[in-house]
């Protein structure tokens, strides 16, 4: 029988669980990324385009959102612009997931408001790593939010 899984260490910051949404079109991706961020103790929304997203966003309020750039509808780009014009979108990290990698892409995804460009097949420990890594910088700062 397997042990009981324990959070990572990395996630086991003072802030608490992180609300996280995640926007992907391909159901099998997005279903195993929410499995696996609700595995470390956050909670997990996600949506299937880029309408539902930004409904979401309004509705949930997360703290992270990681946004697929080729959702039908609205692209990950104008969703991430969207946002960072919202209230909601001041402090928030909003990871790119794409399939693309080019230097060109990356510095579309940083125009368009994304904090940090993971490229598909994304690594679980290191997109985990950068939300920990965000979270633990946020709760250390004198001007947390």
């Amino acid at each position: 029988m397997p042990a009981p899984h324990s959070p990572s260490p990395w996630l086991s910051t003072d802030g608490g669980p992180l609300r996280v949404l995640i926007a992907d079109d391909h159901a099998d991706a997005v279903e195993t990324l929410a499995m696996l961020i609700s595995l470390e103790g956050h909670a997990v929304e996600v949506a299937r385009n880029g309408l539902e997203a930004l409904d979401q966003v309004a509705r949930f309020h997360p703290h992270v959102s990681i946004l697929d750039i080729g959702m039908p509808g609205l692209d990950g780009h104008a969703v991430a612009r969207r946002i960072r014009q919202s209230a909601d979108g001041l402090h928030m990290l909003i990871l790119a997931l794409t399939g693309r990698s080019e230097a060109e892409d990356k510095l579309r995804a940083h125009a368009a408001g994304f904090d940090e460009h993971f490229t598909k097949p994304v690594d679980p420990a290191r997109l985990l790593q950068h939300i920990a890594s965000w979270q633990h910088a946020r709760t250390s700062s004198p001007n947390n939010t």
